[in-house]
């Protein structure tokens, strides 16, 4: 069952990219799917900060289809923008605290063989999709390091579909980020 799931997850994945980098709201409608079939997986595979943050997944894909439909004061459609100083410093306050929080949980009360590396994707994972709900254009540098992680995780675990779902990921976050880009003056 895993394979077929782990096929499944994949495909679902590329859908999720492709309606990203096009900056569509529809994304956030496969973005209920995908985390519902990697929950499976990861827990499966030991990976229970990923676990974790797929259940975080869903929860930010409400505040997700919220915020993009209403925008900035509720008018109109959520615009593309660049992070404000005062809202990076708080993702770096929430990276550093959801890091040592997985860290903690998953060395003292899992039997996790890679908690450090599963806190740091994890933890990163958190701010980009926090950075996403917002459309701030910088979360594409975010996912690009978390995709190239999250890349040797899965292959270090034996989920190379999705360790090849997760390189995609890497190269199109760079065409992503430009195609955002380009959104933004227009």
């Amino acid at each position: 069952m895993e394979s077929y799931l782990e096929i499944i997850g994949t495909l679902v994945g590329f859908v999720y990219l492709w309606l990203e980098y096009r900056a569509s709201i529809y994304l956030w409608v496969v973005n209920i799917i995908m985390p519902a079939i990697y929950l499976v997986l990861f827990y499966d595979a030991g990976l229970y900060a990923d676990t974790a943050i797929n259940i975080y997944y869903l929860v930010v894909t409400l505040y997700g289809i919220i915020a993009w439909r209403r925008g900035k004061g509720g008018s109109s459609e959520l615009t593309i923008s660049h992070i404000t100083a005062r809202s990076a410093a708080a993702m770096v306050v929430l990276y550093a605290v959801t890091q040592l929080l997985f860290w903690y949980l998953l060395s003292h009360y899992t039997d996790s063989t890679v908690p450090l590396f599963n806190a740091l994707t994890s933890a990163l994972s958190v701010v980009g999709m926090w950075m996403l709900a917002r459309k701030y254009i910088e979360q594409w540098m975010v996912w690009i390091v978390v995709d190239i992680l999250s890349a040797a995780l899965y292959a270090h675990k034996g989920l190379y579909l999705t360790a090849m779902l997760y390189t995609a990921y890497a190269v199109v976050a760079v065409f992503g980020y430009r195609k955002w880009k380009k959104l933004m003056t227009q």
